[in-house]
C-alpha cells in the first residue's frame, strides 16, 4: 500500500534496552546511516558501568540518543521524539523525559508478568491507557525476529539475540536511511561467522520490511541533508578524533609517539584506537598500572619522542608525582584526562567536569601546567594538537581536559587539509662543534620562550643530570641553595604563564548585551543551543567559551568586567567560577549541576532568562 511521506526538519530518536539487548551499536549503526545520508547530527550514549548489569531492572537500561537534522545543530537534544524500548524497564526508566504526543515503539514480547514487576509495573501498560499521552506503537519484536530467522540453523535464544537489527531496520525504513553501510558492516563485523552475519542481515531486511507493509506505521518521514560547508565528512566520537589529532601532532612535530596507557572508562578507546596506527610510527604501551603509564610517557620523551599518557580522573591521582617530575625535569608530556564522575570510583560511564581544580593544582610544590579543554567531539582532533605544540614548544607537561560526554558523543567531522594543519615541529640540542669548547647547559632558557634545550640522552657532549631534585640554573647541578630554588620556581612559573594562547572572542551579534554566559569544555553545545533560543525570543546575551584555562587568554578579565551578569554553567561545583573569581575579583554567577549527565539547551535558555530579568 502506498503510505504518506511527511517531511520533518529535526528528529531525536532514543533507543533503549538492556546492556546485552545492543542499544549501543544499534544507535552506532541508526547514527552512521545518517552520517552518511548527509544530516547534521550529535549523539549521547549511555549505559551502565557494569559490563552485565541485572537483565530487566532499572539500573541495567542501556539507552542512545541520537539527534539528526537538516540544519545546524549543537546537542544530542533534550527530550526525544521517539522511543524504542525493548523491556519494561527501558519503558519506565525513559517515559519522563518524552514530551506529550511522542512515538513509542514497545517490544510487547518483553512485557511479561516476571518483568513488569522487576520495575514496579502493577499493570501492563501498553494496554491499561496509562501511556494515552503518547502515540504507542506494540509490536512484537522478539517473535517477529525469531519468525524471521526460521530458516537458519541458530537456536531461539540465538535467534533473539537479532531483534536489535530489527529494530534497526524498523526505523530505517522510517525515516529512510540507507542500508547499505549496515549490511557492509554486518559482513565485516561477522565475516567469521557467515551464519550468523546473514541472519543480522536477514533480521535488520525484515525489519524494514515490516515498516514497508504492516499498517501499524502509516506514515514514513524524511530529513533532508543538512547544508554543510563543502568538504570530506566522516562521524567521529571524541575519543576517536583525540586519537587522530594525536596522531597528526606526532606527524607535525616530526616526533614519533608513544602512549604509555592504562585502560580506565572512559578513556580506553584512546588507547585501542592509536594501536592501530603503527605505520604512522606509533607505539602504544598498555602498562601494569597507572603509575607505570605516565612513568614509561616519560621516559620516552626523555628519549626524544612525543610522550603522551591517557586515564581518567582516578588515574590522574596516581599520576600526580610523576607529573610534577615532569614539570621538575621540564619534558614535553600530554596528559589527557577524560573526565568522569566522581569521587573515587563514582559513576565511571557518566560524565562531569570535576577535574579542573585536580589539573591546576594537584601537584605538591609550585608545578603549574597548561590546561586546555576540547568543547565538542570534534574539536578533540585540533585541541590534541595544540596541546603538543604547547608542550614541546614550552618543554613542559600539559593537560588535556576531556570528558565522557565528549568521548563517547559523535559528530559530523570535515577532514582538514594536511596544509591547513599547523607546524609543530622543534629542534634538539646539538652536540657542539669540534673546538668549540662550550660546557653544555641543559637548563640555559630560551629568551622567548623560557624552555630549556631538549637533549637527547647518548648526545655527545650533551651529558646532564636529570631527575626530581631541584636544578641549579643553567648548569641543571643538583642544588638546595635557596635563592637557586626561589629562581627556579619563579621561571618554571613565568614559563607557563608566558604561553602564547589566542585571545577570546565574545559572540555578542549587538554588542549591546548585559549578561555574558561563559563556558568551558563540553557545555559549549548547551550553552550555544541555550543562547540561540534566547536570541530567537528577543533576548540580548553574549557568549564566550574558554579552551585554555591555564594560561588563560590575556583580555580574559577585560571581557568579564565589561558586561553587568557573568554567568557560569558548569557540571561541577564552580570550579572555574571560583579562579575567575580570585584572578579576576569578577562576581560570577555559577550554575552547577553533577548528575552525570550534560545541560539540556532549555534548562540553560531558562537559567539566562532569569539572569536577564533579574534585578
Amino acid at each position: 500500500m502506498t503510505k504518506q511521506v511527511q517531511q520533518l526538519d529535526r528528529v531525536i530518536i532514543r533507543f533503549a534496552g538492556d546492556s546485552g539487548d545492543g542499544m549501543q551499536l544499534t544507535g552506532d549503526r541508526f547514527t552512521a546511516g545518517t552520517a552518511e545520508f548527509g544530516n547534521d547530527l550529535s549523539t549521547l550514549p549511555n549505559f551502565p558501568a557494569e559490563i552485565r548489569a541485572p537483565a530487566g531492572t532499572l539500573p541495567g537500561v542501556s539507552s542512545f540518543q541520537l539527534h539528526f537534522a537538516d540544519h545546524d545543530i549543537l546537542t544530542p537534544g533534550d527530550a526525544p521524539n521517539v522511543l524504542v524500548a525493548m523491556n519494561p524497564a527501558a519503558l519506565k526508566a525513559n517515559l519522563g523525559d518524552l514530551p506529550r504526543g511522542a512515538d513509542i515503539i514497545v517490544n510487547t514480547d518483553e512485557f511479561t508478568k516476571r518483568n513488569l514487576q522487576k520495575v514496579g509495573y502493577e499493570t501492563n501498560p501498553v494496554e491499561d491507557d496509562s501511556l494515552a499521552e503518547w502515540r504507542v506503537h506494540a509490536v512484537q519484536l522478539t517473535s517477529l525476529t525469531v519468525k524471521a530467522l526460521e530458516g537458519f540453523d541458530l537456536s531461539k535464544k540465538d535467534a533473539e539475540r537479532s531483534k536489535n537489527m530489527f529494530a534497526l531496520g524498523l526505523l530505517s525504513w522510517l525515516y529512510h536511511r540507507p542500508t547499505e553501510h549496515t549490511i557492509k558492516f554486518l559482513e565485516a563485523k561477522f565475516a567469521k561467522k557467515p551464519e550468523i552475519a546473514k541472519a543480522n542481515i536477514a533480521a535488520f531486511q525484515a525489519g524494514w520490511n515490516y515498516g514497508e507493509t504492516t499498517e501499524s506505521f502509516s506514515v514514513s518521514y524524511e530529513v533532508k541533508p543538512a547544508k554543510l560547508a563543502p568538504g570530506l565528512y566522516r562521524n567521529i566520537s571524541g575519543n576517536q578524533a583525540l586519537a587522530y589529532g594525536l596522531v597528526a601532532a606526532s606527524v607535525q612535530s616530526k616526533l614519533p609517539l608513544f602512549l604509555g596507557s592504562y585502560p580506565i572508562t572512559p578513556a580506553s578507546d584512546i588507547l585501542h584506537e592509536l594501536s592501530k596506527h603503527k605505520r604512522f610510527g606509533i607505539r602504544t604501551f598498555q602498562a601494569e598500572d597507572e603509575i607505570a603509564g605516565v612513568g614509561a610517557a616519560l621516559g620516552a620523551a626523555f628519549g626524544g619522542a612525543l610522550g603522551v599518557t591517557t586515564t581518567s580522573g582516578p588515574g590522574v591521582v596516581l599520576k600526580g608525582e610523576t607529573i610534577g617530575l615532569a614539570v621538575m625535569t621540564e619534558l614535553p608530556l600530554i596528559l589527557v584526562d577524560v573526565q568522569r564522575a566522581g569521587p573515587s570510583t563514582g559513576m565511571p560511564t557518566k560524565t562531569e567536569q570535576t577535574d579542573l581544580l585536580m589539573a591546576m593544582f594537584g601537584r605538591n610544590g609550585e608545578s603549574p601546567v597548561p590546561i586546555i579543554a576540547p568543547s565538542t567531539p570534534s574539536d578533540c582532533f585540533d585541541a590534541a594538537i595544540e596541546a603538543a605544540r604547547i608542550a614541546v614548544k614550552y618543554r613542559t607537561p600539559v593537560y588535556l581536559l576531556s570528558d565522557g560526554y565528549l568521548a563517547n558523543g559523535s559528530e559530523p567531522w570535515r577532514l582538514p587539509e594536511l596544509s591547513d594543519l599547523p607546524d609543530i615541529s622543534t629542534e634538539f640540542a646539538q652536540q657542539p662543534s669540534e673546538g668549540e669548547g662550550e660546557e653544555f647547559l641543559p637548563y640555559k632558557r630560551d629568551p622567548d620562550t623560557l624552555a630549556r634545550p631538549w637533549a637527547i640522552p647518548g648526545t655527545a657532549g650533551l651529558e646532564h643530570r636529570i631527575g626530581g631534585i631541584e636544578k641549579a640554573d643553567g648548569t641543571g647541578n643538583i642544588s638546595y641553595d635557596p635563592n637557586n630554588h626561589d629562581l627556579m620556581v619563579r621561571l618554571r612559573a613565568a614559563k607557563i604563564a608566558g604561553v602564547d594562547v589566542p585571545d577570546l572572542e565574545v559572540d555578542d551579534p549587538d554588542g549591546d548585551a548585559e549578561v555574558l554566559v561563559v563556558g568551558w569544555g563540553s557545555t559549549y553545545g548547551p550553552i550555544a543551543a541555550a543562547v540561540r533560543r534566547i536570541r530567537k525570543s528577543g533576548g540580548k546575551v553574549a557568549q564566550v567559551h574558554l579552551r585554555h584555562l591555564n594560561p588563560l587568554p590575556a583580555n580574559t578579565g577585560e571581557i568579564l568586567k565589561k558586561y553587568d551578569k557573568v554567568l557560569l554553567p558548569e557540571i561541577n561545583l564552580g570550579q572555574l567560577a571560583m579562579l575567575l573569581r580570585a584572578k579576576f575579583l569578577v562576581d560570577i554567577i555559577g550554575y552547577n549541576r553533577v548528575r552525570g549527565l550534560p545541560f539540556k539547551a532549555e534548562e540553560l535558555a531558562g537559567v539566562i532568562q532569569d539572569v536577564i530579568d533579574s534585578d
